[in-house]
């Protein structure tokens, strides 16, 4: 069986050292490479070909969130998993959209961090207790956002977006007012004013123009 090829980048030369040590003594991995800055990590990677980089963020030379977007670049293969003492949401999404496959906190189990190597190369997204849900909360707050601003080019207001999808799922004037806990008056009175906004004549009309303007994703 073959090893698994790692490259290790980390600035602090004990706790690299250290971690270069446990993974070699690891059964089936092998570290081929240690870098100790950013620009180090990215011509390591071209060099040497790991399978996975356990990258550190705050580096010289380009910090790990640089490094994994100018590897991204040119590597579409290599899995990168951030392994930092850093829980700053900022950081997590910035290393997620740059490319990274994972996002792991230093204090994390030794077995753990074995799992997830294992995990990340079979398709696994790799992330420490807790900053799964950081980031789910994160795509989902920017899907809100993305609805509400497609209403907005129509003068949709969130309520109006809200009818408007349930019109789009099938649901009647009775079963909506029960759903946003409103009457079925004030459903007619918002479903008046879609059709007014989108130049339709029925709920029927609405809902086959809000699923093909993209305002409502029917797939939901």
């Amino acid at each position: 069986m073959t090893n698994i090829k790692i490259l290790v980048c980390d600035d602090h030369e004990i706790l690299r050292k250290g971690i270069v040590e446990l993974l070699n003594l690891q059964e089936g991995m092998e570290v081929i490479g240690e870098a100790v800055n950013g620009l180090e990590a990215v011509t390591h990677t071209e060099k040497l070909e790991p399978d996975v980089v356990l990258m550190d963020i705050q580096m010289p030379d380009y910090n790990g969130l640089e490094a994994v977007k100018k590897i991204r670049e040119q590597n579409q293969e290599v899995k990168i998993i951030m392994l930092t003492v850093s829980d700053e949401e900022k950081d997590l999404y910035t290393s997620i959209k740059n490319g990274a496959n994972g996002y792991l906190l230093k204090n994390m189990n030794l077995n753990d961090l074995f799992a997830h190597i294992h995990g990340v190369l079979k398709g696994e997204a790799s992330f420490s207790p807790g900053l799964a849900n950081k980031l789910l909360y994160e795509f989902k707050s920017m899907a809100e956002r993305l609805q509400s601003q497609k209403g907005s080019q129509y003068n949709l207001s969130d309520r109006e977006m809200d009818v408007l999808e349930l019109v789009v799922k099938g649901y009647s004037n009775e079963e909506i007012g029960d759903l946003l806990f409103i009457s079925q008056h004030t459903v007619k009175k918002h479903l008046g004013n879609i059709l007014q906004k989108l130049h339709v004549k029925n709920r029927y009309q609405a809902a086959n123009f809000a699923v093909k303007e993209g305002l409502i994703d029917d797939q939901e």
